[in-house]
Order: C-alpha cells, then structure tokens, then sequence
C-alpha cells in the first residue's frame, strides 16, 4: 500500500470529521479554497510538462506551444458562454478520461490501449456519477444555472449500475488474465466504499472537492515531480511550486476578472466550471503525452 494511497484514506475520512462538525456554508468556502490552491496549482504547470515531453525536440517552440495552449483557453472559455450545453458535456467526458487514466494509470500496464483507454473513460464516469446519484438535486441545479436547461431525472442509478457492471467485469478479466494482483483489485474496491461514504455524507462541492484533491490532484502532483525532477523529494516540491507559482498567479487573476466581466450575464457556478473546464481540456491532453513519454522512457 503506497503512503499516497495511505494519505488519501486518511484524508478523505478526516473531511468526513469535517463534514459532521461544521455548517455547510463552511464546507462551500474551504472547498473552494482547496480547489483554487491545491486544484489549481496541479494543473499550473502544463507548461513545464510539455516543457520536459520535448525537450529532445528540433521543432519545440516555447512561444508556439505558449500560443497554442492560451488558443485551448480561450476557445474553451468561449464555448462555454456561447454554448455552455456542449461545453458542459465535453467537460465532464475530458474529466472522466482525465480521472480514470490518473488513477488507473500504474494498474493497467498489460493491457491494449483500446482496453485501458476504455476503462479509464468509464471508471472516471463512475466516479462522477457515484457523486451525482448522492447529490441529484444539487447537479441539476448547477446544470440549469450553466445551461438554462430544466432536467427532470438524470438517469444516474442505471447509469451508475451499468458503469459499476462494466467495471467490475473488467476487473475480473484482469485478474483472471493475472494482469493485476489481487491486491491491487481489492485496494480499488475499498477505495470506492470509502469514496461512496464521503459522497453520501457530503455536500456536492465538499464531496467533489475531497476527490479532486485527495484522490486526484495530490497524486497528480506527485507524478508530475517525478517526471521532471526525477523524485519527490521537498527541494523537487519546492522547486515545482516556484514554477507554478506565477500561473496559478496568472489563472486566479483570470477567474477574478472572468467574474468581474461576467457576472451580470453568468452566476458564480457558470464562471467556476468554465475557467475550471478552459483549464482541464489542455490540461488532460498534456497528462495523455506525460503518461506516454513516461512508457517509452521505460522501455
């Protein structure tokens, strides 16, 4: 058992303690808090990933690959006020790849890529719905502020149902193919008991902001460190925060003005998913290139 995924259990169940000891107005504010920090700093350094994937490169530009990453944004940012239904749906299918392949990423080594890719969409889909089922009137609202569409049953039970199905006879065939060790399957299978009591014993934003940070960010980041500094020791912390800093600066100055211009036509919850989702799409894409670089440097 890793001290990352020891971290996470104990983490999640110390939110848990936060969840039955402080008003829920709390709960709102500090998760936000954590998002704009810890959730926003592990998607920051976009730059120095791609940064370290070319480095051997002939035709790496920093000022093309500057441009073209700040043209993701915006065309997100843009979708989201002219078409936030779309914008919306692309956001949650990018997450759920995004979420399955960071957490799955170390377990699935054996199989093709049209298998794994195919879990990790589906596994990050069950995620996300194991937190809608539990929080069914709170996602149609925010849905109706973001879109202006009135949805009347989000179809999460069946959905959920056939995701957990899928997921559990992938898992099987994994183990039966001794592609992954029982360890391994029964740690993910309790990892989803805890997350399933977090999110029945939470509010939307708490529970999404426990998963986003303890079982995704925190780890995220610990791969990112490794990847360019070769270890996780305090001094390669220290030095990705430095290089962060200035555009996690940058991408709060962003939200704020986003808010600023906006806030007349949009609510707090429309601005919110659109900077988050403006940064998660070129965000997942580099994270695809990390993990691939990754494995070819293995071999």
């Amino acid at each position: 058992m890793s001290n990352i995924f020891r971290f996470s259990i104990v983490t999640s169940f110390l939110g848990l303690w936060i969840t039955t000891h402080v008003p829920e107005s709390f709960e709102l504010v500090f998760g936000f808090i954590l998002i704009f920090t810890f959730g926003m700093i592990h998607g920051s350094n976009d730059l120095l990933i791609i940064d370290k994937i070319l480095e051997k490169s002939k035709y790496y530009s920093k000022l093309s690959v500057l441009t073209a990453y700040l043209l993701i944004v915006s065309l997100a940012i843009l979708i989201f006020y002219w078409a936030p239904t779309l914008a919306l749906l692309l956001f949650v299918l990018f997450s759920a790849y995004h979420f399955g392949e960071q957490h799955w990423e170390h377990s699935f080594t054996k199989s093709n890529p049209l298998t794994k890719s195919t879990f990790y969409f589906c596994y990050g889909m069950l995620i996300l719905f194991l937190l809608f089922a539990f929080n069914d009137t709170g996602v149609k609202s925010i849905i109706f502020e973001i879109t202006g569409r009135q949805l009347v049953n989000l179809h999460t039970l069946p959905i959920l149902a056939t995701l957990g199905i899928y997921t559990g006879i992938a898992l099987i065939i994994e183990l039966y193919y001794n592609r992954m060790s029982t360890e391994m399957a029964l740690t993910e299978l309790f990892s989803l008991v805890v997350l399933t009591i977090i999110f029945s014993s939470s509010t939307l934003i708490w529970g999404f902001t426990i998963y986003f940070i303890v079982w995704h960010s925190i780890p995220s980041l610990s791969e990112q460190i490794k990847f360019v500094y070769g270890d996780f020791k305090l001094e390669s912390v220290l030095k990705y925060c430095k290089s962060a800093a200035p555009y996690w600066i940058i991408s709060l100055i962003g939200m704020v003005g986003l808010y600023t211009i906006f806030s007349g036509d949009k609510h707090f919850y429309s601005l919110f998913f659109a900077f988050i989702a403006a940064v998660t799409f070129p965000h997942a894409f580099v994270m695809v290139k990390m993990f691939s670089k990754k494995k070819h440097n293995h071999k």
